[in-house]
């Protein structure tokens, strides 16, 4: 059951070495801004608390209504965020994008993470950034790149398989780089409006 929020922006506030990951000095509860902002100690535009999260709004937002959902207690990054919380902060996440959706002149919402790579707070937390058409962003900020050939985007799949499930990826006596199913996108009908795009 997903977590209800409460109208205190600390409660149940745990950041106890009992219940935290191994840290680097950088990424230490102590000296996190967002750890900071969990405890009341740093200010922030509280959006809403949980019994695992606190929502707030970014100070440089992509767009006004950029709101970043952060655990109470001090992970710096997805892989290291304990399974029983994972569902907390991706309720959160999804209850967080419907409001933002309903934000005026909102179409939509942007829901990412980085993990290490461009993490500018070494303290796991989701963005959930309000969007409309023309807004100019266009998708990713990166281009997009092709598989050079089918064999190499199968190895790929496979290799990520193998590191999911071991040697030989789900169920399977073959090499780790052997060729997986990769499903092909749905061809939607060119008229119709309703398919994804």
């Amino acid at each position: 059951m997903p977590s209800r929020a409460t109208d205190s922006p600390t409660a149940s506030i745990t950041n106890s070495p009992a219940n935290s990951p191994a840290e680097s000095p950088a990424d230490s509860p102590e000296s996190c801004l967002f750890c900071r902002i969990v405890a009341g100690t740093l200010g922030a535009a509280l959006v809403a608390t949980t019994e695992h999260t606190v929502a707030f709004l970014d100070h440089r937002p992509v767009f006004p209504g950029h709101v970043l959902i952060v655990p109470k207690i001090h992970y710096s990054t997805l892989t290291d965020l304990p399974g029983d919380l994972v569902q907390p902060l991706f309720a959160e996440a999804q209850r967080m994008a419907s409001a933002v959706e309903r934000l005026p002149g909102a179409e939509g919402t942007w829901v990412s993470m980085n993990n290490r790579v461009s993490q500018s707070v070494p303290h796991l937390h989701v963005h959930v950034i309000p969007r409309r058409k023309g807004d100019g962003l266009r998708g990713f900020y990166w281009p997009r790149v092709k598989y050079p050939s089918a064999e190499v985007m199968h190895e790929t799949a496979a290799l990520i398989a193998t590191a999911l499930y071991g040697r030989g990826g789900v169920g399977r006596s073959a090499s780790p780089l052997a060729p997986v199913a990769v499903q092909s996108p749905r061809r939607e009908h060119a008229n119709d409006k309703s398919s994804a795009r």
